[in-house]
């Protein structure tokens, strides 16, 4: 069986916890898109960990970790990353990364902050960690796929030289840098071979044979539904496909074999990076939120920048949902809430005089206010309470009211950040 893990909002919605938690129960884990620009934040019987390119699956001796095709594959931080948690005592997990995984160069990184910095105040609050230049490439046809690093010298030399006189037009005329050599890149490229070659596999194979011998198989999503490239906030999103659909190309498996969605919401609202964000807070309200939100505060896995706050939004979650095609949803850190004497949710826009439950195109969107609907707070802390029944009655009007509006089952409560922090609510 194929279950997939995916955002339903603007991303940092606790993916990594749920994968973590549902990975007990699979036998492998995938990384199916995105790269290092954004990290899910773990807390289990090792410690807190933030992981930007490892499945967050590499905690289980029992299971294997791909790194699929359709990911942003920078290899060193992936190496470093894995060797990093072997040292705090995480026993060495298995890994495979797909032989048609593209790779993250140096330049990629180098084009990202030279672009950002001429953008100066237009520009898309990247994380500069070179994820929009690399699929750029990548659909140039351009890139280099982990197979190429083990192509004849001549070979690769001769694609060095054509893809880095395109680049160097940009790097010198525009940006005003040092030009790329073709001995430095092909250099960089033999130690990328060093670091990934016992890792490598067909992993498209792999998974057929998996899938016939019945494996139970975790498709893991990074960001959300609003940073899909088609169906997010355009032009303020990510460079890959956050749908699970995309699952089954980034993975390399038929579609008809994903038979679970579960998208992840927060009981409020976050994002980093910039882009619109109707139910967005400030000030003071905003500040106490993003102190004691996620699982020490909100703020980026990969950047540690502050995540803007708001409420929870029922027109963007309802959208987010659908895009994703959720048979489940996840609602994490509800815990958070329980300081506050009464609970704003976003119910819906007001565009023009009008109001929408309908999420809009990014256009209509810049000029939508929240309308919304206030709840009585619980006033208590609810961690550790394992059954739904046993939550607070403000509590678990909250959470009824929500799933009432976006319309999609909430089956899973996360209430606290650890592996055991959850609570299963039975919807059939």
């Amino acid at each position: 069986m194929v279950r997939a893990i995916v955002g339903a909002n603007w991303g940092d919605e606790g993916k990594g916890k749920i994968t973590d938690m549902l990975g007990q129960d699979s036998d492998i884990i995938i990384r199916f898109q995105g790269g290092a620009n954004a990290g899910h934040t773990i807390v289990n019987n090792y410690g807190k960990f933030a992981l930007h390119t490892l499945p967050s699956g590499v905690f289980y001796s029992h299971t294997v970790n791909i790194i699929g095709n359709g990911v942003a594959l920078n290899i060193p931080v992936m190496v470093k990353e894995l060797q990093g948690i072997v040292e705090r005592g995480v026993p060495t997990p298995k890994i495979l990364v797909s032989d048609r995984a593209q790779i993250v160069m140096s330049y990629h990184i180098l084009l990202d902050k030279l672009e950002e910095e001429r953008l100066a105040g237009k520009s898309f609050g990247s994380t500069k960690s070179g994820i929009a230049p690399f699929y750029s490439d990548k659909y140039a046809k351009i890139g280099f796929q982990v197979s190429e690093l083990f192509m004849d010298e001549a070979e690769l030399k001769e694609k060095i030289g054509r893809v880095i006189t395109q680049k160097n037009v940009l790097i010198e005329h525009l940006y005003h840098a040092p030009a790329l050599k073709v001995e430095d890149i092909y250099e960089e490229l033999m130690e990328y071979r060093r670091m990934i070659e016992p890792y490598v596999c067909d992993v498209s194979g792999y998974l057929d044979k998996a899938l016939k011998e019945g494996r139970n198989i975790l498709l893991e999503g990074q960001l959300g539904t609003l940073k899909d490239p088609d169906h997010g906030i355009y032009p303020m999103v990510t460079s890959s496909s956050t749908l699970a659909a995309y699952g089954a190309i980034g993975a390399g498996i038929p579609p008809y074999e994903i038979k679970q969605i579960i998208a992840v919401c927060k009981a409020y609202s976050s994002a980093v990076g910039a882009g619109a964000f109707v139910s967005e807070i400030f000030g003071d309200e905003a500040d106490e939120l993003r102190k004691r939100g996620g699982d020490g505060g909100e703020y980026g896995a990969t950047t540690g920048r502050p995540r803007r706050m708001g409420w929870f939004d029922c027109v963007a979650s309802k959208y987010g949902c659908r895009l994703q095609g959720a048979t489940d949803v996840a609602f994490t850190v509800l815990d958070v809430l329980g300081y506050l004497d009464e609970i704003p949710v976003c119910v819906g826009y007001e565009i023009d005089g009008e109001v929408t439950t309908e999420f809009p195109t990014t256009r209509l969107l810049e000029k939508a206010k929240p309308v919304y609907k206030k709840f009585p707070g619980w006033k208590c802390d609810i961690r550790g309470i394992r059954k739904y029944e046993d939550l607070p009655e403000n509590c678990r009007n909250y959470v009824e009211f929500i799933e009432e509006q976006i319309g999609y089952p909430i089956t899973m409560v996360s209430n606290g950040p650890g592996r055991d922090d959850i609570i299963f609510r039975d919807r059939k």
